[in-house]
């Protein structure tokens, strides 16, 4: 069969999946070591569910049965492992960096197609305030946004995850909270995005995927693809999808947000930020 990730085939069927389907996709997208190196009774004991479970699990994913389901999770499991230590461990050779940043880069633009870019950007555009949260892997995306937009309109706020409580105790409905985030979801993060949600707050997900808890949370999500650059995800997605944002928010603004940048201009020639050369 062709080679997808294992998070693209989950999510191809991921509406068709039964609730003992869907514990067994989460715990696979979890720890992805668990299918690829335990047996269908491993599996099945850690998510509570039966053998035939799992095997119908690897078969509604297109395979043969559970094998094949493990050696291809097997091929490209330095793309996918959870941990960077375990990344280092892994004796088989990771993905070349550019065919991984290609195709990350690829995502980003696939989740800008066919209006989507708009439609994330038109409530960042609009909203009263503009809360930006992220987990600590998805932070550079997160920092770039909060640049980009702090220059073209007003009311944005990077929240630190130390004074997470205390910094959002202000979001109010009319603000929108553009949440980065993806697999080993930080707990604080998704607790804080699903409160503001309830509170009525809009929210904007940058995540990995349909089962991520955040896309549950919103209509406005897109789906990003992030590789394993040596041990650690790779931050070039996040951010390049955190420009893409700020330039059609910027569009949208337009007059305000020209305006805005001429007098930040004429901030930073008054007080000579810049060295002459």
């Amino acid at each position: 069969m062709a080679a997808s990730s294992t998070t693209d085939l989950i999510a191809a069927v991921g509406d068709r999946l039964t609730p003992a389907e869907r514990r067994i996709a989460e715990a696979v997208l979890a720890e992805p070591t668990l299918l690829a190196f335990g047996t269908v009774s491993d599996l099945a004991g850690r998510v509570g569910t039966s053998r035939p479970s799992v095997v119908r699990f690897a078969t509604k994913l297109g395979f043969d049965g559970y094998t094949q389901l493990q050696d291809h999770v097997r091929s490209g499991l330095s793309q996918q492992l959870s941990r960077p230590s375990d990344r280092i461990r892994l004796d088989e050779a990771t993905l070349p960096a550019q065919s991984a940043l290609e195709d990350a880069l690829a995502s980003v633009f696939e989740a800008a197609e066919d209006g989507r870019l708009a439609a994330l950007a038109k409530p960042i555009a609009t909203a009263a305030n503009v809360w930006v949260i992220s987990g600590e892997t998805s932070r550079a995306g997160a920092h770039a946004l909060h640049s980009g937009l702090t220059m073209v309109r007003p009311g944005v706020h990077l929240i630190e995850d130390h004074s997470m409580g205390q910094d959002l105790a202000h979001a109010a409905r009319g603000d929108v909270a553009v949440v980065f985030d993806f697999l080993r979801y930080r707990r604080r993060a998704v607790r804080a995005t699903r409160r503001l949600a309830d509170l009525g707050v809009n929210v904007v997900a940058i995540t990995d995927g349909p089962l991520s808890p955040l896309a549950a949370l919103t209509e406005h999500w897109c789906e990003l693809r992030v590789p394993a650059i040596g041990p650690f995800d790779s931050s070039v997605p996040a951010v390049a999808m955190a420009e893409l944002l700020v330039a059609q928010v910027a569009d949208r603004l337009h007059d305000e947000a020209t305006e805005r940048l001429d007098h930040t201009e004429d901030l930073w020639e008054a007080t000579e930020t810049f060295l002459e050369l």
